[in-house]
């Protein structure tokens, strides 16, 4: 059990009292505020509701102030109870740091690597990347997760990703990321489409066109919005789709054009893909990390790894350096 020893001071810098907790009771009330229920948060921390609320009680007998507001039916943490929340799950992930640190003194390139990763992304290039990364680091147990962007970055941010694969920009701060690529957006038209022939679109033959578009929550969606914008293109109003193989389907049955990217681009006889003329309508992608975890080597040599991949796979413009 770690235990985490604190003083309280005044203005005039004399000790007002001691304090200790320990990092259990920190994992429980960061999972009490995950899970917004004592049942549950109890469940995730493989102890009973019971241990799990006196512990939470203690910590507040601990601190000094009430970090929830109880009822029967709500569970409601205060503000000095938000407050502490954030700062706790900052304390566990310095721990796990810290875990993480001593893992790499023994073995830089085993244990587990948690990557995350965007689904308009993830089918088209988790295959070209995984089983050479797996050959080259045997001993590293790789999980993929995928997930919507803001998903992702909130994932990182609480340490349940140690890295992710994101479109650019990012504005959130306490990450570092290296470019790796960037890939061009694709006109898909139905074969039998007046653009179908074309061999080079420019934007403005998009003006007042409609294109199908994916759902809420899609960094791809919010990058084609802005295309639209510049195309002077609208969206397809009674359709959003969930996926681009959705849109890629849709396409192929001849209902309306969309943009693809291209390494989510195949062989289907029934869509024409047209690129567009200067300026290319792109997406970048890079490798994202938090700036204080003890692998940004091992990141840093795995964005390495991935852009010479890339290059000889030859389909995307991989950015300048190691």
């Amino acid at each position: 059990m770690i235990i985490i020893v604190y003083c309280y001071y005044n203005n005039d810098k004399q000790k007002l009292w001691l304090g200790a907790m320990n990092i259990r009771d920190l994992k429980y009330l960061v999972s009490l505020s995950e899970h917004q229920h004592f049942g549950k948060a109890a469940k995730a921390c493989f102890v009973s509701q019971p241990a799990l609320s006196i512990q939470i009680q203690k910590l507040e007998e601990v601190l000094g102030i009430k970090l929830l507001e109880r009822t029967n039916k709500t569970l409601l943490f205060t503000s000095e109870g938000m407050t502490i929340v954030e700062r706790a799950r900052h304390i566990l992930n310095q721990v796990e740091e810290i875990h993480d640190f001593a893992k790499l003194a023994k073995n830089p390139y085993s244990g587990d690597l948690k990557i995350g990763i965007f689904p308009t992304l993830a089918p088209y290039f988790l295959p070209m990347i995984i089983p050479p990364l797996a050959k080259k680091y045997p001993e590293l147990s790789i999980y993929l997760i995928e997930d919507q962007t803001l998903n992702l970055i909130e994932k990182l941010q609480k340490g349940k990703l140690d890295v992710a694969f994101l479109a650019l920009p990012l504005f959130e701060s306490g990450f570092k990321s290296i470019p790796l690529f960037e890939e061009e957006f694709l006109l898909a038209t139905p074969r039998n489409h007046p653009f179908s022939h074309l061999k080079i679109i420019k934007q403005n033959n998009l003006d007042n066109k409609e294109l199908m578009l994916l759902e809420e929550g899609h960094c791809m969606r919010e990058q084609a919005l802005s295309l639209c914008q510049k195309m002077k293109a609208t969206e397809v109003q009674h359709f959003r789709a969930t996926s681009i193989e959705t849109l890629r389907h849709m396409v192929a049955a001849g209902v309306g054009m969309t943009l693809i990217p291209q390494l989510a681009c195949d062989n289907n006889k029934n869509i024409s893909y047209i690129p567009f003329s200067t300026p290319k309508p792109t997406r970048s992608i890079c490798l994202t990390w938090r700036d204080t975890t003890a692998k940004h080597f091992l990141f840093k040599e795995i964005a390495s790894y991935v852009k010479n991949i890339l290059r000889n796979q030859k389909k995307v413009t991989v950015f300048p350096g190691d």
